[in-house]
């Protein structure tokens, strides 16, 4: 029930577009706030992030389940008034804006406070409140690349590459909702609000701390975490295997019909295999092409050396151990069909039919939030007929 969960009760407002604020906003949503999703009368930008699916895409639906979606005009008073009330009983606040904007229409902190001295208030920008890329737009990429990132992550010609998703807005939101949980517990416990700015260049340098630590130590040039370590091509496909300890380098030798290189004075300790890893490294790849994926897997997990099959999402949906564990759960979304949901680490399985495994379409709680402020029915036909508002009725919902 939801009314266990953690924060159950708590009224949270949620400006934020995109992924990093709108994930911070989900996790709320996950353990038991209300989160209602205050987005433009077009929708959150988040909704159009690569192939749109009905009113959605994939990372919109990711990162914005369990809550309750209001589309509202901002620049039309009687949709900023809505906004403001809804401000003024939050106990947390979301946005994601550059520097500055919300205080044109009086929903910055500073306003926020005047009426709500409690509230817990997130700021997320991309380079931070201040400084002289304060106001420049930043994108997930733009700080991979800014960050240095892409850096460490090169393909064999040495071109710097993104990661394939959107690894540091994710973790933005991350961080950022563990900076909100302490907030709020601080706020339960001594009465007082609070201000947390973050930015995507604070999340990534986390990220990254320890590989900006052996930068420091150790130059471009970083020593490998061992050898062998990587991802090795096999007769039918990728499989990453990691054999740096001692022990599990002589089973591999061993599996490969190599018994010998565990014993040679090159190979036999890691230090030796970190010296002569140009020569260990291609002819270990040359013997992994004889073998299958499931053949060398097989072995090498009887044999308890570091491995993994390269797998797409399709296989790890159909893995026995994913399925045993439910590790993914799956939902009708409207607009998009059957589409999985993984758990939430430390939180059980959602079950088929749970609200919070849902995605609003736009505006579509925008009838049932403002009832919930007073408004009639024919006062919100107004609003929405004037522009103010956007809704989505209970049939177009479900269709």
């Amino acid at each position: 029930m939801d009314d266990d969960l953690a924060f159950s009760g708590l009224k949270v407002l949620d400006f934020s577009q995109g992924v990093a604020g709108p994930h911070c906003g989900m996790l709320l949503a996950q353990h038991g706030a209300d989160v209602v999703k205050l987005e433009p009368i077009d929708g959150d930008w988040g909704r159009r992030i690569g192939k749109q699916h009905s009113d959605n895409c994939a990372y919109g639906v990711a990162f914005n389940r369990g809550k309750r979606s209001l589309a509202l005009n901002l620049k039309d008073p009687d949709g900023l008034a809505i906004a403001k009330r809804l401000a003024k009983e939050a106990d947390v606040i979301l946005e994601n804006y550059r520097p500055g904007v919300l205080k044109k229409f009086g929903l910055d902190y500073p306003s926020v406070t005047q009426d709500n001295p409690t509230v817990v208030y997130l700021s997320i920008t991309g380079f931070g409140q201040t400084g002289p890329k304060a106001k420049l737009p930043a994108t997930d990429s733009v700080m991979q690349a800014f960050s240095g990132l892409m850096s460490v992550n090169r393909e064999s010609n040495g071109m710097p590459m993104r990661v394939g998703m959107l690894a540091i807005d994710v973790s933005t939101g991350l961080y950022a909702f563990q900076a909100i949980a302490p907030a709020i517990y601080r706020r339960a416990m001594r009465g007082k609000g609070t201000h947390i700015a973050t930015s995507l260049m604070e999340s990534v340098g986390a990220f990254q701390a320890a590989k900006m630590i052996e930068f420091q130590l150790e130059g471009a040039d970083v020593q490998s975490p061992g050898v062998p370590v990587g991802t090795f091509q096999a007769k039918d496909g990728f499989i990453n295997i990691n054999g740096r300890r001692d022990s599990h380098f002589e089973a591999l030798c061993g599996f490969i019909g190599k018994p010998e290189w565990a014993a040679d004075p090159r190979y036999a300790t890691v230090e030796a295999r970190f010296e002569n890893e140009m020569e260990l490294m291609p002819m270990l790849r040359e013997i992994v092409l004889n073998y299958t994926v499931a053949d060398l897997n097989n072995a090498l997990n009887e044999a308890d050396v570091l491995n993994g099959p390269v797998n797409d999402y399709g296989k790890y949906f159909e893995d026995a151990h994913v399925k045993e564990v439910d590790a993914v759960s799956w939902f009708e979304q409207g607009g998009m069909g059957r589409i999985p949901v993984p758990v939430l680490p430390g939180h059980p399985a959602l079950q088929p039919g749970e609200a919070r495994g849902h995605t609003p379409h736009l505006g579509e709680h925008s009838r049932e939030v403002l009832a919930g402020l007073g408004y009639g029915s024919a006062e919100i036909d107004g609003l929405r007929d004037r522009g103010a508002i956007n809704v989505l009725d209970r049939a177009e919902a479900a269709e």
